[in-house]
């Protein structure tokens, strides 16, 4: 009688293990049902600031979706993985997203501004506080035959000055090229981008920051530089509406972080191997990260890109198409 009581006990038991197995691995699928894996991208760099929060949050699973993410050195390196289908959304300099929309034939979207005016003229002294104020200097810069160079000869024109006369841009390949030829030479200039232009005033007590690119480029315009842009595939954004809407909902969360939180940020940045926390805490409130949407993203990002288009219609891609924009119905 012993005997089959306990052998009793023990199939009841074996049979309650057996549901709690079922039960407990119903609850993980439950957990992450309607989960998205969503292939994101960004380049080391102000336009990967404000997805930093999100890739912590995604590594700590605390994100809708689950990221797997690329964290890029080049504008190459994303624009041929979108291209190849390897990312689904991924942050790119403005110029980047319209050539990109034309060599796909409309199958890349931009989705959202994320980062406005990155650039800033900088100098050992007190001489230059107006574009005018340029003429006769050597400008160190980088970005020859891009962006940059079309923003510096915009502003040069608009201000009156013949940028192959007036003055003397000198094209380094690399920032810290610009950065060491402005620290030889400190009669000069140079227009660099941030991170690098906190790194010129940290290494150099009489080096300032001589005038805001932004600024200066919003006296001639109507509206203001667009740096850097979110994308999709539009194969990605058309079967899995759900997920982008909660991926753009986090995103901005994540922008508004970097905004609030730079001290934090800045950490981040420096684990996620993108810049060295001392200088992300001081550059991020010169980055303009921001997160714009909608008929807003359309106006600012057109009037950027057109200003490009009139400087080398090529930056852009050839052409200028208003279809690149996905706007929410």
């Amino acid at each position: 009688m012993k005997k089959k009581l306990l052998s009793l006990l023990l199939t009841v038991c074996t049979a309650l293990s057996i549901f709690s197995g079922c039960s407990d691995k119903s609850d993980k699928d439950n957990k992450n049902s309607g989960t998205t894996t969503i292939n994101i991208g960004c380049m080391k760099g102000p336009t990967g600031i404000g997805m930093i929060k999100l890739l912590s949050d995604s590594d700590d699973n605390k994100t809708t979706n689950k990221y797997n993410y690329t964290i890029a050195g080049t504008a190459d390196e994303i624009a041929t993985m979108l291209l190849k289908g390897d990312l689904d959304i991924a942050a790119v300099p403005c110029n980047l997203a319209s050539v990109l929309y034309n060599k796909s034939e409309g199958e890349i979207l931009t989705l959202a501004i994320n980062t406005l005016g990155v650039l800033y003229i900088v100098e050992a002294g007190e001489n230059v506080n107006t574009v005018e104020d340029l003429k006769g200097k050597t400008i160190y810069s980088t970005g020859q035959g891009t962006t940059p160079e079309y923003t510096l000869r915009f502003l040069l024109s608009s201000a009156g000055l013949d940028p192959d006369k007036d003055v003397d841009i000198q094209f380094k390949s690399e920032a810290p090229e610009a950065l060491a030829a402005l620290q030889q030479d400190e009669s000069a200039v140079a227009m660099l981008p941030q991170p690098y232009t906190t790194v010129a005033l940290n290494g150099n007590e009489n080096m300032r920051i001589a005038l805001d690119v932004t600024a200066e480029w919003e006296k001639y315009c109507d509206d203001t530089v667009v740096t850097g842009v979110l994308v999709g595939r539009k194969e990605f954004i058309n079967k899995n509406k759900d997920a982008l809407a909660s991926f753009l909902k986090e995103y901005e969360a994540s922008t508004a972080y970097a905004n609030s939180n730079i001290d934090d940020t800045a950490t981040l940045l420096e684990k996620y191997d993108i810049t060295k926390a001392p200088i992300a805490k001081k550059a991020i409130p010169y980055c303009n990260v921001t997160f714009i949407t909608g008929e807003e993203m359309k106006t600012k990002a057109m009037s950027y890109l057109t200003v490009l288009f009139n400087e080398n219609p090529a930056s852009i891609g050839g052409k200028l198409q208003e279809e690149m924009f996905y706007l929410e119905d």
